[in-house]
């Protein structure tokens, strides 16, 4: 899937809750390899797969897709198109609700819908979750407010950040603590827990007890690196809430339900 540098430049994966687990189904796209327990345990799908040096790169969507799509929608449909809809379907509150029980036991089955009108409506916003979901560090910094302790030295170091009991904020350390956080951020979920909880319990300062090696996410040449990805996260959580309910008052489920509620397997 990736196999070399020049690959996670052009090559998207969309990881997905593997079949058996019992956390929530979710996923997310990436252009980098990825943990195996990225999201839970993780079945990922890309756009392309390539031989082990990088060579013979291969669509991953079939023909089969493809002229179904275009039958449906018209001959401009692309492959990347299919690619954007199945991700705004995967994240669909309607889609995830109805199937919840056979996305435990079996890969995603994505419907088409009856409008293209709507159909287009979802392949946008696809499109914009995947490319806010890739490039979260590149995204604007929540305005949080900031509280300094004056009675002690400012500093970036985090060595294990909390969130306050009301959720308003996050205590950075005993120098700073965020506050203003929205509460509509931790709606955005992946498995049990929100984006900004991941951040949260991933960015603090570890020791392993039998080796003594310790995992510091802080960086020396970027300092401030954890508070600026906190208030990027964020952002990025706000602006999924936003998009998902957006695909939700765009599609719903009746636009993709017929008589036999008929789904077909693309990736």
């Amino acid at each position: 899937m990736l196999p070399t540098n020049t690959t996670e430049a052009e090559n998207i994966v969309i990881c997905l809750s593997a079949i058996g687990t019992s956390k929530l189904f979710h996923c997310l796209a990436t252009n980098i390899i990825s943990d195996i327990h990225l999201t839970g345990d993780t079945q990922c799908f890309p756009y392309y797969t390539y031989n082990e040096d990088g060579s013979n790169r291969r669509e991953n969507i079939t023909d089969w897709a493809l002229t179904q799509f275009q039958a449906k929608y018209g001959s401009e449909v692309t492959k990347w198109d299919i690619f954007h809809y199945v991700y705004a379907i995967l994240h669909h509150p309607q889609y995830r609700e109805r199937y919840a029980e056979n996305l435990k036991r079996d890969l995603p089955h994505i419907p088409l819908l009856h409008k293209k009108g709507v159909f287009l409506t979802a392949v946008v916003i696809g499109k914009y979750l995947m490319d806010i979901h890739l490039n979260y560090e590149q995204a604007r910094e929540f305005p949080l407010k900031w509280k300094e302790n004056q009675n002690v030295p400012f500093s970036w170091h985090v060595e294990k950040m909390r969130l306050t009991s009301d959720q308003t904020s996050v205590i950075v350390n005993e120098s700073l603590t965020l506050t203003g956080i929205p509460q509509e951020c931790f709606q955005y979920r992946l498995g049990n827990r929100s984006a900004l909880d991941w951040v949260i319990d991933q960015y603090q300062v570890r020791e392993d007890k039998r080796s003594g090696i310790v995992s510091d996410p802080n960086q020396l040449y970027y300092e401030e690196y954890i508070v600026r990805l906190i208030r990027k996260v964020i952002t990025v959580s706000v602006e999924t809430v936003r998009l998902v309910n957006e695909l939700a008052q765009a599609v719903k489920m009746e636009d993709w339900m017929s008589e036999t509620e008929e789904t077909h397997s693309i990736l």
